[in-house]
């Protein structure tokens, strides 16, 4: 099994795209996981989800579950399939459920403030 550790995100983190200011949260989460880099989960609440749309595209994770993925509409551009999010997590891993990740590329940036 892969190992997967949730913590407490240290700090105030932020996520942009296209230039705008999508949300920013003091409760966000990292989760790493062995092999991946480490991800930042965000709580739902504190991001502007009226900039996210859901898409079709979905993946299964055999530690996580399956996986929701959203593109981001900004003023310039469309990130597609950007932002994901483990509605019904495994139990191992509950701590994201109501969270959202994002792919960091270009013009979507997460970062500590």
């Amino acid at each position: 099994m892969s190992n997967i550790t949730i913590t407490p995100a240290t700090g105030t983190w932020v996520v942009r795209a296209g230039g705008a200011v999508l949300g920013e949260s003091s409760n966000a989460l990292e989760l790493q996981e062995d092999g991946y880099p480490m991800v930042v989960y965000f709580p739902r609440g504190d991001i502007a989800m009226a900039f996210l749309d859901r898409t079709d595209h979905t993946t299964a994770c055999p530690h996580k579950g399956a996986a929701n993925y959203f593109s981001i509409m900004s003023k310039s551009t469309t990130y597609v399939n950007a932002a994901w999010s483990y509605e019904d997590p495994k139990a191992d891993v509950s701590q994201i459920k109501d969270h959202i990740a994002f792919s960091v590329q270009d013009g979507v940036a997460v970062e500590r403030v």
